[in-house]
């Protein structure tokens, strides 16, 4: 089965992908600096190994984006508390997690080379690592198979396999179960991702498969600690701030006249707004959209002055702030639910915010939780922005049990960057 579903991708599926991508970059600027990066990886990784110590063991940990590398680096601390001497090599799909991520765990970083058999095949006798490790979902077909094939030890944690997916059609089922099967382990999120990937794979051949739960609970935590020893504050002592995170303009079409609207008739409450891109073209576009209602805007570019007082919006043209921004702010509505599907929910959770978002949120085990905790509200049109906006705003015991509760998800989470770290190294 593994021979006709590789076939097939090398002769089909992936060439078909490149040539899309290849299309893609004369129209898009981040697909084209994803593919300038990915044809340095090779390059990149014969510079690095030229005269390394092949006595050391090499981790090799690969990530979409900026997001999931949030899993990765409490996995990243206690990998390298535990064994000190060894290097990780992190390859990223995305240029916005390859060009926003610093962090001196990593000892080298590269693209993810292209899924082509030479590519990989090259790429892996560089590299030599000891164990390959997948966060999340991002998972490539060729790098697994050919892992496996050279007898490297492959692993996926915080795997989350929702009801809806598609890779429950049959067809489809059987090419994720050629992949998943050459895997070493799988770590689950929950325990309904472990029944739900029975689906998929079969019991008789799968790889060894255990719940340890999501490490980026413990990375937005242990974030906010260092944050929150001088906010004190009770969040209802807060300004009445809403704050959109992550706006797609599926987002935009969607919430900001109800959000505008809820401004016009209560001068109490303020808008920190901050798009998915924020360009300044984006910018310059919300301030005029919110000046245009006659509401004061300005526009907040500092990575170190946090104070966002001064005006009713407050348009962020920075990144990497967001998280401490939530802290000044009393709900949140977090974009991609309308688009691609909802970006990070934890952050503004553990800030104490009820959050908001659209109703493609499948991608996001996160979201499934603060929607079951009743911390997380899903929305599909204006009308129910405003809805559960006005609630929020007006009752405040509902207020305060939808805060308690996002909260209280990112704390009964805590604990699986330790488990995941030892299945690494045991199993």
């Amino acid at each position: 089965m593994i021979i006709f579903w590789a076939f097939l991708y090398n002769l089909i599926l992936f060439p078909l992908l490149f040539v899309f991508g290849l299309v893609g970059t004369f129209f898009n600027p981040k697909l084209k600096d994803g593919f300038k990066g990915r044809m340095m990886s090779l390059y990149t990784l014969r510079s690095y190994f030229k005269d390394f110590d092949r006595s050391l063991d090499v981790y090799w940990f690969h990530v979409a984006s900026h997001g999931e590398f949030q899993q990765v680096l409490p996995v990243l601390a206690g990998l390298k508390e535990i064994k000190p001497q060894c290097k990780v090599l992190v390859s990223f799909f995305s240029p916005a997690g390859y060009q926003n991520v610093k962090n001196e765990q990593i000892d080298c970083k590269i693209y993810l080379p292209f899924d082509f058999i030479w590519s990989i095949w090259r790429a892996l006798k560089i590299v030599q690592p000891k164990k390959i490790i997948f966060a999340g979902y991002d998972v490539w077909p060729n790098l697994v198979w050919i892992a496996s094939l050279q007898t490297i030890h492959i692993t996926i944690f915080a795997a989350f396999f929702r009801e809806k997916t598609h890779k429950y059609y049959p067809v489809i089922r059987n090419f994720y179960r050629s992949v998943y099967h050459s895997f070493s382990s799988i770590y689950t999120i929950s325990g309904s991702d472990y029944l739900s990937l029975q689906k998929i794979v079969s019991i008789n051949k799968s790889p060894l498969i255990r719940v340890l739960g999501n490490p980026r609970y413990d990375q937005v935590k242990n974030h906010a600690d260092t944050f929150t020893k001088e906010r004190t504050m009770s969040v209802l002592q807060r300004e009445k701030r809403i704050v959109a995170g992550s706006v797609w303009p599926e987002d935009e079409a969607v919430i900001s006249q109800p959000i505008i609207q809820l401004l016009k008739e209560n001068e109490e409450i303020s808008l920190l707004w901050a798009p998915h891109e924020p360009t300044d073209k984006n910018i310059q576009a919300a301030i005029k959209k919110f000046e245009q209602h006659g509401l004061s805007v300005r526009r907040h570019n500092s990575k170190i002055n946090l104070d966002i007082r001064g005006a009713r919006v407050v348009v962020v043209g920075v990144v990497g702030i967001l998280s401490k921004l939530y802290w000044q702010c009393q709900i949140a509505y977090i974009g991609g639910g309308f688009s691609t599907g909802v970006h990070n929910v934890m952050e503004p959770a553990i800030a104490r915010l009820p959050v908001l978002f659209g109703p493609k949120h499948d991608n996001s085990h996160e979201a499934g939780e603060l929607l079951q905790a009743g911390g997380g509200f899903s929305v599909e049109s204006s009308m129910d922005v405003t809805t559960k906006l006005s609630a929020l705003l007006n009752d405040q015991d509902y207020y305060l049990n939808a805060s308690y509760a996002a909260t209280d998800v990112i704390h009964q989470n805590l604990g699986s960057s330790t488990r995941v770290v030892r299945g690494i190294i045991r199993d």
